[in-house]
Order: structure tokens, then C-alpha cells, then sequence
């Protein structure tokens, strides 16, 4: 079971070809590396989005500069976006801008980049996050960000609570889970954001090695050793 291997952006090849050969001596992997492989870059959104599931609007760029975020900015006819790292995690790397504050002329992101615009439900409600155990909905959190912070990664100060979803924020969580090309996942984490107009969408699909929560799901314990039995029972002969 993959954990903590939280610098695996900075590696991606190698940490995919270290689970590979894993994976080529028979031990089983959760989740597995074509998991990982289609995970790892965010350019999935657009895949989930093609199969149905709600996803935050966001373009698609091999590199971004002042004129793809002030493009951005009209697309979106938003007055303030966000521009992250297609393969990137924890909130590195990420950039905030607005009309009136552009990057500078020269400035490059210097790798594949998604825009999105700005979401106020996340400074209003923060992030909703969805954790499935063997494909079944195990708990929620509620992430907010710091005062005069959007980012909710508790580097930057955010905080966590428990989370009870309505029923009909769970079923939009399971319809993402649904939209996965893979079935039999061990683990997964939805993270959810509120658009304009009500509902939920996907801001990231965790499938690799994400933080579960424990704190705000204490069965999370019992619920991964139970599924994990489950594919270590050997059938009887």
C-alpha cells in the first residue's frame, strides 16, 4: 500500500518505473501502477469530464505566461484564477492572479500547467473531501484555509473538521467514483468544491498515496484491514 510518497512530483518516471518492477515480481501494489500512471498527471479531469463527472472548468496548456493567464482571465470572465501544475501536489508550485495583478512579462510556469478560475466557496466553505475505502463512501472532511489564505493544505495553515454530506453532495462524490476507469480501487479520495451554482465538482481525484484522514474517520482503521483481508484471502481449492 503506497504512503507518504509525497515527492514522487519531483520523480514521476522514476517512482512509476520503481512500482513497475514491483508489480513484475508479483507483488501486488495497491493501488496498482496503472492506477498510478493515469493518475499522476491532471489532465484525468478531462477524461472524467468527458465520461460525465462535475469538474471545475479548466484549460489545458504545455506552458503558461502572462498572455495565457490574462486569456484565461477573459475565458473565464473571472477576476481571479489559479494556475497549478499538472503533475504537482500539496498546493506546490500553484499561483493566484488577478486582473489587476498579472504576472510579470517574463514570468513562465516552466512546465505543463492547468487554469481554472477562482472558486469563492473555497474562502466562504472551503473543500469538501469524499474518502472511499474498497469503493465504499468511509467519511468526510471539511478543509478550510487560513485567514488571508485560499490554499486549505495545512502547510499553509489550513484546518479539518468532520463532514456529514447531504445526501445528494454524496451522490455527485459516487458519480466521480463511478467516471473512474478503474474498478476494485483499495482507496480513494474525492476532493469536491462548490461552483455558482450549487453544485459540487471535482477539484482532484486522489488515487496515489493521499492523506485519508483518520482523524476525521476513526473506522478508517478497521475499514482498510478489512478490505486489505479481502485480497489477501487466498480462495480454497
Amino acid at each position: 500500500m503506497l504512503g507518504t510518497a509525497w515527492d514522487y512530483q519531483d520523480r514521476a518516471a522514476e517512482f512509476v518505473a520503481r512500482l513497475d518492477a514491483l508489480a513484475a515480481r508479483g507483488i501486488e501494489v495497491c493501488n496498482p501502477p496503472d492506477v498510478v500512471r493515469w493518475n499522476i498527471d491532471k489532465g484525468y479531469l478531462a477524461e472524467l469530464a468527458g465520461r460525465g463527472a462535475a469538474t471545475v472548468p479548466t484549460l489545458w496548456h504545455d506552458e503558461v505566461g502572462r498572455a495565457e493567464v490574462d486569456a484565461a482571465l477573459a475565458h473565464f470572465d473571472a477576476g481571479r484564477v489559479v494556475v497549478k501544475r499538472r503533475v504537482g501536489a500539496g498546493g506546490e508550485g500553484q499561483h493566484s492572479f488577478t486582473r489587476d495583478a498579472l504576472p510579470d512579462a517574463g514570468w513562465r510556469m516552466g512546465r505543463p500547467a492547468m487554469i481554472q478560475p477562482f472558486l469563492p466557496a473555497i474562502l466562504e466553505e472551503g473543500e469538501f473531501t469524499f474518502v472511499f475505502v474498497d469503493g465504499r463512501f468511509s467519511h468526510g472532511v471539511n478543509k478550510r484555509a487560513a485567514a488571508g489564505e485560499y490554499r486549505i493544505q495545512s502547510i499553509f495553515g489550513g484546518h479539518e473538521a468532520s463532514y456529514d454530506p447531504a445526501p445528494a453532495d454524496l451522490a455527485t462524490a459516487e458519480a466521480v467514483m463511478a467516471a473512474l476507469p478503474f474498478a476494485d480501487l483499495l482507496y480513494a479520495r474525492i476532493d469536491m468544491v462548490r461552483l455558482p451554482g450549487g453544485e459540487l465538482a471535482v477539484m482532484e481525484a486522489e488515487l496515489i498515496e493521499p492523506y485519508l484522514y483518520p482523524e476525521q474517520g476513526p473506522q478508517l482503521g478497521d475499514r482498510l484491514a478489512e478490505a486489505l483481508a479481502r485480497r489477501l484471502t487466498v480462495p480454497a481449492a
